[in-house]
């Protein structure tokens, strides 16, 4: 009898919902796009454009973002009754720029990013919200948009260089998670090499739980333009190349962090299809990438951790969960706050160790904190770091100094090998350790050796290599994909 009343109100929630999408809301989207500018004291919002296109990729029924992640939040309300009708969490570039040294000095910067909406029947509130210190949300932005106004962009979605793939193809986009990936530093005569890599690149993503188990409910599609030059840019060895995407290296000053700062040129290229996530594919030997909520991820397609970097970071940018290792250079500081829970779902300060986050799926007599064989894994991991460091540095000045290419090659081999060695190092130590596979609260997460856990020992949200995630980052993923699919 619980079962059907459940299933009864299930439906009726829906229904309800579906309802309120057709009110308020036609089976179009709307781009807003807007310039977010400041530093870590201050920061403020302009509207750049308006767009009107396509079909709407997201859910009917899910317009409320119940998630609690992100540390940003933007809202739409009805400007006539007041309702909230749709809402969604996410993390920006601005913020992790915000923590950078150049941001904590004081030093403004603009980046252009976009909110992603259904299309609105009546005017809308269009609200952006902030986490303060303590993790409460404050609005910070408000302004009126006229879905009748004559400056919206309706341009025709079209490019005579832009070529559409389907990899994997389930049904529905209201109805899937649908994903795209952007090809980026592929020129024209690499054409092929792009379907080959977007066709290995989907396949490990369903090799991996839990998506493997929820195949059905993606989508997958492919947008190539071609590039002028081959890769991306590597400042650190005077390196620049014209691509698409104008993605780089030693973004925010961290060498082996891939972004991009082209929102609009991204956003475009996206807007060929439906879709609830972006990848930025690109088509380079080096190790490196970097994921945002609910914004984009990126990763670099030949090096020997690529499928690793496929997976971790769009842990990052789709569920907003939280890099678990502590051992590595960031390009931004206090990143979290002693004294305040992170939101993200797969790390805790351990306030009420009572209470854990994730005290559901802990294992039986665990102890809280969980004891760990912490002193030599911090010994041998920033060991390597000295020594990574120090190659990256040195293959760099080989690159600038326009350095034969047997040298380079030979550098970037012996640096791969020592790379791999270290891995495998990791993975032998964790797994001798008497709580391997066990769920506790293990110190050193979040960039952070010390004052924030991790659910296990290992996760591809921790270390390098081909492993699963963590039972806590596994459930996040799912309620994610439920979010978009039920």
């Amino acid at each position: 009898m619980r079962t059907i009343i459940f299933t009864l109100l299930t439906s009726i929630c829906f229904s309800q919902s579906d309802s309120d999408f057709n009110k308020f809301f036609f089976d179009e989207t709307m781009r807003i796009d807007y310039f977010h500018i400041g530093d870590a004291k201050s920061e403020m919002f302009t509207i750049d454009k308006i767009y009107r296109y396509g079909i709407w990729a997201g859910s009917l029924t899910n317009l409320i973002d119940n998630l609690n992640n992100g540390k940003y939040y933007y809202k739409i309300y009805d400007a006539a009754s007041g309702k909230l009708v749709y809402s969604k969490g996410y993390d920006t570039f601005f913020g992790e720029y915000a923590s950078s040294e150049n941001g904590l000095a004081g030093i403004k910067k603009s980046y252009h990013e976009s909110a992603i909406i259904p299309f609105p029947k009546s005017k809308i509130i269009f609200t952006i919200e902030k986490r303060d210190e303590s993790n409460l949300m404050n609005e910070i932005f408000r302004t009126e948009i006229d879905p009748a106004s004559i400056y919206i962009i309706k341009d025709k979605v079209t490019d005579s260089d832009v070529e559409i793939f389907k990899p994997v193809f389930n049904g529905d986009p209201h109805k899937k998670v649908d994903v795209v990936i952007l090809a980026e530093g592929y020129t024209i005569e690499e054409r092929g090499k792009f379907v080959e890599d977007l066709e290995r690149f989907v396949g490990y993503f369903f090799e991996q739980e839990p998506y493997k188990s929820n195949k059905s409910n993606f989508n997958f599609y492919g947008v190539f333009k071609p590039s002028e030059e081959s890769g991306t840019d590597l400042p650190g060895a005077d390196i620049f190349v014209n691509t698409v995407l104008n993605t780089t290296f030693w973004s925010l000053g961290s060498e082996r962090y891939l972004m991009t700062e082209d929102n609009k040129t991204m956003r475009d290229l996206a807007a060929f299809v439906p879709y609830d996530a972006i990848y930025i594919q690109v088509n380079h030997p080096r190790y490196g990438g970097g994921g945002i909520y609910n914004q984009f991820c990126t990763y670099t397609t030949d090096n020997q951790f690529a499928k690793y970097l496929f997976i971790h970071e769009f842990g990052h940018s789709f569920t907003g969960l939280a890099d678990e290792y502590y051992t590595s250079d960031v390009a931004y500081t206090d990143f979290y706050k002693p004294t305040v829970e992170p939101i993200e779902p797969n790390i805790t300060a351990l306030l009420d160790k009572r209470n854990i986050k994730w005290k559901h799926l802990l294992s039986e007599g665990i102890e809280i904190p969980t004891p760990w064989e912490k002193t030599e894994f911090d010994r041998m991991s920033y060991e390597w770091l000295k020594e990574r460091n120090r190659l990256n540095n040195f293959i760099a000045e080989l690159k600038k100094n326009r350095a034969p290419e047997d040298q380079i090659k030979a550098a970037e081999e012996e640096y791969a090998i020592k790379d791999k060695l270290q891995s495998e190092k990791v993975d032998n130590y964790l797994k001798s350790s008497k709580y391997w596979g066990k769920v506790g609260a293990f110190e050193g997460a979040g960039y952070q050796a010390t004052g924030l856990y991790r659910p296990m020992l290992d996760c591809i949200m921790f270390s390098k290599g081909d492993k699963p995630f963590c039972k806590v980052c596994e459930e996040a993923i799912k309620k994610v994909i439920a979010n978009y699919t039920n």
